[in-house]
């Protein structure tokens, strides 16, 4: 990867982490103030409460992606190291999942003319935790890249004691 490449996605990172803790700390001030009073047409504070906590999933897959784009860098991302960093992109994006159908059964009653509505929602949610799949997939291609380089690593050291 080159430094170009490194610098321009650690520099999309920072923008969109300043963002949502920017965001976030709006939310939580309208919440904790109580500036903003509800109508009682939407129930959103719960809106509000689910937004934060997808930010927080969202800059914690930032985070990951920060640290295995270090590792990258460093060449050593073949290593067992890296996993919990994937697993914590996995996780967040489960979670961003769950959240998302929290809002579709938040908002599926107001949707009771146009059912649609929801069921495109649950189909995006459904399309959330694919993407979870996606990564899951690329962690097993990352288990068996590891498992080979501790292999080549192993045949290296015995052809070294040969020689």
């Amino acid at each position: 990867m080159g430094k170009l490449t490194v610098r321009a996605l650690r520099a999309v990172l920072v923008v969109v982490l300043a963002g949502t803790v920017f965001v976030q700390v709006g939310m939580v001030w309208v919440l904790v103030s109580g500036n903003d009073p509800e109508d009682g047409s939407l129930p959103l504070t719960s809106f509000r409460v689910i937004t934060i906590l997808g930010m927080v999933a969202a800059q914690v897959a930032l985070v990951c992606v920060w640290r295995l784009v270090a590792m990258v860098r460093r060449g050593t991302v073949f290593s067992h190291a890296a996993f919990r960093y994937v697993d914590g992109v996995i996780g967040a994006i489960v979670a961003a999942a769950l959240l998302w159908f929290a809002v579709t059964v938040l908002n599926a009653p107001g949707q009771r003319e146009d059912p649609g509505v929801t069921v495109i929602m649950g189909g995006i949610g459904l399309a959330i935790l694919g993407v979870a799949l996606v990564v899951l997939v690329l962690r097993m291609l990352l288990a068996q890249a590891v498992t080979r380089d501790v292999e080549a690593a192993q045949m290296r050291a015995e052809l070294d004691e040969v020689i």
